[in-house]
């Protein structure tokens, strides 16, 4: 009984020990975009900024905007049931609801960023967001878009969500998409770079619910596994002892 109980222990410690060490830790600062200088507002260093988000830099025509049908301290809007959009396939909140970015993917193209730290060399990493497509309202004409990812200063790893296709004056909807990158440093920059067409026609491509967390390890997967089967096990021939 004495080693059953022992071996309970030390078995439900270890397990306890390995899921600890699958365990996912969001890496990501304000990755819902609810922290910002100043509401709202044109982001980065271009012309008639007005506002940021806390953790993210921005070089290109990059918004915030708000959850109520995507006014933007009265800037620009995108097409949502406030304005006219399209009928039955107008503006709707994020999956994660609040403030979410709005790009350009034809002017004044940049990408939104930030520099993620607590990496571990060759460790990899999924990169999960909600995304979708919108028009500037003022504006008519079918649309795509989509957003280009990657986590490091190397080109070859970058990754692009499916293209999406929008309607004249509509919305296409929310998306999840998730994509796996390897660090190559303790730190590295993650960025998103919207694309779209056509140019002149604003396509808006839409971010929002940004999260980073290390992909467990294979034999920390099996350890943990191993464990907890082991558990059972004792648990087991507990009550038939009994």
């Amino acid at each position: 009984m004495f080693k059953a109980v022992k071996l309970f222990a030390i078995i439900g410690g270890f397990a306890m020990c390995a899921a600890g060490m699958s365990a996912k830790a969001d890496l990501i600062t304000n990755g819902n975009f609810e922290q910002t200088t100043n509401g709202p507002g044109k982001m980065g260093t271009i012309s008639g900024a007005t506002t940021n988000a806390t953790g993210w830099t921005s070089t290109g025509y990059n918004f915030i905007f708000s959850a109520t049908g995507g006014d933007n301290n009265s800037y620009l809007q995108l097409w949502g049931a406030q304005n006219g959009g399209a009928a039955g396939n107008t503006l709707g909140a994020s999956p994660d609801g609040g403030n979410y970015i709005g790009a350009d993917g034809a002017f004044q193209t940049g990408p939104i960023s930030q520099v993620i730290t607590g990496l571990v060399a060759g460790q990899q990493y999924s990169v999960g967001f909600d995304y979708a497509g919108a028009q500037q309202s003022g504006f008519s004409g079918d649309t795509s878009e989509k957003w280009i990812v990657n986590l490091g200063n190397n080109a070859a790893t970058a990754q692009s969500t499916p293209i999406l296709n929008d309607v004249s004056h509509g919305f296409t909807g929310w998306n999840h998409e998730v994509f796996t990158f390897t660090a190559d440093g303790s730190s590295d920059t993650l960025s998103f770079l919207a694309s779209g067409t056509p140019n002149g026609e604003p396509p808006f491509s839409l971010l929002d619910g940004v999260t980073i967390n290390a992909v467990p390890e294979p034999a920390s997967m099996l350890l943990m596994g191993t464990g907890l089967a082991a558990l059972g096990l004792v648990r087991r021939r507990r009550r038939a002892a009994q």
